[in-house]
């Protein structure tokens, strides 16, 4: 719909940023799409929605047949009568979205998984078997949407789960260790198998120690890894790149080559958990002259600029190729410049495309203006008024405990 040309239908259904995708099941608006922007994605999102919440299986070959599947299955075994099928069909219809669900009233399809009457069971992806874990684990608390999905979430990827495009974000709320190489489970099985072998028997000594483990296709984070990490398709073209990337943001590179009996996953792991990697940052080289109005920050030197405990810090985030951030240039060269003389505070800027950005920043789009306190350096104020030159003056009045210097002239509180 070009909601230039149909502004009242748009409105009707919320449209106020582009593009704006909706779902409608059954003529009736189900809700915004938020899944991934990808043409893999999207069909992967779409199949989730179209038929029933759960599917009802009645043969072996039924059961086989949905298990027999890309991505995980949970699938629960339940008398007709049972008081926990509607409650997990019940959690279907919740989570219908994110995984695939069946179910079967017949109990001899449950019996070679140990199950008698009743139960859940979730059955990862055949791709994905490995003797370091099972196929399947059991649920085995009371039937509730709520257990079933604490169920879900901590048994769904087990140890070491294929991160993809799709689910990083899911996988990437905890500290996570990523191997990354040619992995193509539809082109190239056995290599793809080959070497996350390799990561689960290392890595399997090492599951209790609070890090996550995953395998990820080298080509699809390309940029990811030379961007983020420094690393590119030149450094062991063949062998594995490995990755650590905790929730702090702080990320870590194996710079030994991966060797094929894990020694050199060991070791970095050891080398970890003792404290003794250093962090990788991307960072531009530090100016060796900073003197002019505006300060030139790069991650390396933030702490040093910044962070300083007893000055106020004004810091710019932007990209060169942002023209409003080239729109903003002046008006911010011309506030530093009224600023210049004044002992307490800095006017700073940085290219957030180039750089590390600090905990604690939240950088989505440019420019993004905060100010640092002088000793709140942990708690950054976001600025979030019009960019013109009288209203930063106005915030930065409005924030600083203390009088600015204004062209050369202190101002009152």
């Amino acid at each position: 719909v070009d909601c230039t040309a149909n502004p009242d239908t748009c409105r009707g259904f919320g449209a106020s940023a582009y593009p704006l995708l909706k779902v409608f099941r059954n003529g009736v608006d189900a809700g915004s799409y938020d899944g991934p922007r990808t043409t893999e994605g999207m069909v992967h999102y779409m199949k989730k929605r179209a038929g029933p919440d759960s599917v009802l299986l009645r043969t072996e070959e039924d059961l086989q047949a949905f298990v027999n599947n890309y991505d995980p299955s949970i699938v629960g075994f339940f008398p007709p009568d049972s008081a926990g099928l509607p409650e997990f069909l019940k959690a279907a219809a919740l989570l219908r979205e994110q995984f695939r669900f069946a179910h079967s009233v017949d109990p001899d399809l449950g019996r070679p998984y140990s199950l008698q009457q009743h139960g859940v069971l979730l059955f990862r992806p055949p791709r994905l078997s490995s003797r370091f874990e099972e196929d399947s684990v059991l649920f085995k608390d009371q039937v509730t949407v709520a257990a079933l999905r604490r169920f879900i979430r901590d048994n769904l990827y087990g140890l070491c789960p294929h991160l993809t495009l799709e689910n990083k974000d899911r996988l990437r709320v905890r500290d996570l260790l990523t191997v990354y190489y040619n992995l193509d489970y539809r082109l190239n099985p056995t290599g793809s198998k080959y070497w996350r072998n390799r990561v689960m028997k290392v890595v399997s000594r090492y599951s209790s120690r609070g890090l996550s483990f995953a395998v990820a296709n080298k080509h699809d984070f390309l940029s990811e890894l030379e961007e983020d990490f420094g690393l590119g398709m030149s450094e062991s073209a063949e062998l594995p790149l490995v990755t650590i990337q905790t929730r702090l943001g702080h990320k870590f590179t194996m710079r030994e080559e991966f060797t094929r009996d894990g020694s050199s996953l060991e070791r970095f792991l050891d080398d970890y958990f003792s404290g003794l990697l250093k962090r990788f940052i991307k960072s531009q080289s530090v100016p060796e002259n900073n003197n002019s109005p505006v300060k030139v920050v790069v991650a390396e030197s933030f702490e040093d600029v910044v962070n300083q405990p007893d000055k106020d810090v004004l810091v710019q985030f932007f990209s060169p190729r942002c023209p409003h951030c080239k729109k903003l240039s002046p008006v911010y060269t011309e506030l530093a410049q009224q600023l210049y003389l004044d002992p307490n505070l800095i006017i700073a800027e940085m290219d957030a495309t180039a750089n590390d950005v600090p905990l604690g920043y939240d950088v989505q789009g440019f420019p993004t203006i905060y100010f640092a306190p002088a000793g709140k350096k942990d708690q950054p104020i976001r600025y979030e008024g019009t960019r013109e030159l009288k209203d930063l003056v106005r915030f930065l009045k409005r924030e600083s405990r203390r009088a600015l210097v204004l062209n050369g002239v202190r101002e009152e509180l």
